[in-house]
């Protein structure tokens, strides 16, 4: 079988997250099923249910999902939202990600928990979606699109593949309009790009490829919440990890957490859910 061959910024994404250090990480510290920031009610939150509470919002947003309704999960890390969504309403769910150990996992606990016939697992970047248009009734992610290089290019096949009458919805963690780009600078670094996508960056090339948009329910508060519970987590828990994930990886990531909170914080950053329609 040929290797897929990616962008350069894909593969860098790609090779991050298929490392031994982030899958220890991602598996032990941000509640084992999810990749994406949760909603808190307060930071004694566990994360796991933090995660849970951003898919039942999300899923409020398309008029239906049932056993009949066919959905694309860009990014979808360990497969989780997917599991989740399958279990809640009974649809089917295909899931691209870039990381092959990621998949395996997800792939793993799909099977565990009975769930394999009704999610599909593909290696893939977003970037280049391997179905035909008007396949799929929803498109979702969640906190995946940032690592994009082509972000423009992600949201044309994400309305390429979506049916007419369909939903996107997803979460991203953004740049506001006004931000101080020289204070986003270490967070460009961490993921290795020049920007973040805004909400405005969003909201016009939708439209430009025919998603109409209908709601953002903005939440910038939760960016902030969210690290700062995985920060935590982390010093909580540095006994239990730290034979599994190496001392660099860890003080990057806490490093890394801490300016995604400062962000949030000093009106840099924001988050939320977003809601277009085909």
């Amino acid at each position: 079988m040929t290797e897929k061959t990616y962008s350069e910024v894909v593969e860098t994404a790609r090779n991050y997250y298929n490392s031994k250090d982030a899958q220890n990480f991602y598996s032990m510290i941000w509640g084992g099923e999810d990749l994406h920031l949760g909603i808190y009610d307060s930071l004694e939150d566990d994360i796991f249910f933090a995660s849970r509470r951003t898919i039942d919002e999300m899923s409020n947003y398309p008029e239906q999902i049932n056993k009949n309704t066919k959905v694309i999960d860009l990014g979808g890390g360990f497969s989780g939202s997917a599991r989740h969504l399958v279990k809640k309403f009974g649809c089917h769910v295909t899931v691209i990600n870039l990381s092959e150990v990621e998949n395996e996992y997800g792939c793993k606990l799909n099977k565990q928990q009975g769930l394999d016939d009704k999610i599909d697992v593909i290696d893939g970047s977003f970037e280049d979606i391997p179905f035909k248009d008007n396949t799929f009734d929803i498109v979702w992610s969640q906190d995946a699109i940032l690592h994009s290089g082509e972000r423009e290019q992600t949201i044309k096949e994400a309305a390429r593949v979506l049916k007419p009458g369909g939903d996107m919805v997803f979460t991203d963690p953004m740049q506001t309009y006004n931000c101080n780009k020289e204070v986003l600078q270490p967070i460009y670094e961490r993921i290795q790009l020049s920007s973040l996508g805004s909400p405005e960056f969003y909201k016009s090339k939708a439209l430009e490829y025919g998603l109409n948009f209908i709601d953002f329910k903005e939440m910038p508060e939760q960016l902030s919440n969210h690290y700062a519970k995985v920060l935590r987590e982390t010093e909580e828990n540095m006994d239990k990890i730290k034979d599994h994930v190496s001392d660099q990886y860890i003080q990057n990531m806490k490093t890394g957490l801490q300016n995604w909170v400062n962000g949030g914080k000093e009106g840099n950053l924001t988050w939320g859910i977003f809601h277009f329609k085909k």
